[in-house]
């Protein structure tokens, strides 16, 4: 089946409903901020497992004490897509219990 790319309209609409996520570009991002790199590091690993259960992978990067997400669906052109959120939203509810803000 396949992924269609969302409305600009669409796509400000699903933000909303996620504090801290915007469109940077063509992907939404996030920058979590963890209580420690090790907390950090705890919540990559989470977000790669969500990941693969998804089969959907945003690119991650690890700093010290946070993780920055981007997304976009490659399958759709690299567009954003309800995958993206699907993703996102996955990760808002994890994201907590490692101590990110």
């Amino acid at each position: 089946m396949a992924v269609e790319p969302l409305s600009h309209k669409e796509i400000e609409e699903r933000l909303a409903e996620l504090p801290g996520w915007s469109l940077d570009g063509d992907r939404i991002a996030r920058v979590y901020r963890l209580p420690s790199h090790f907390a950090a590091a705890a919540l990559v690993v989470h977000v790669a497992r969500v990941q693969d259960e998804l089969d959907h992978h945003s690119d991650l990067v690890l700093g010290y004490n946070t993780v920055s997400l981007t997304v976009n669906t490659h399958s759709a052109g690299g567009a954003v897509t309800e995958k993206d959120f699907e993703l996102a939203r996955r990760v808002e509810g994890i994201a907590a219990g490692h101590g990110a803000e």
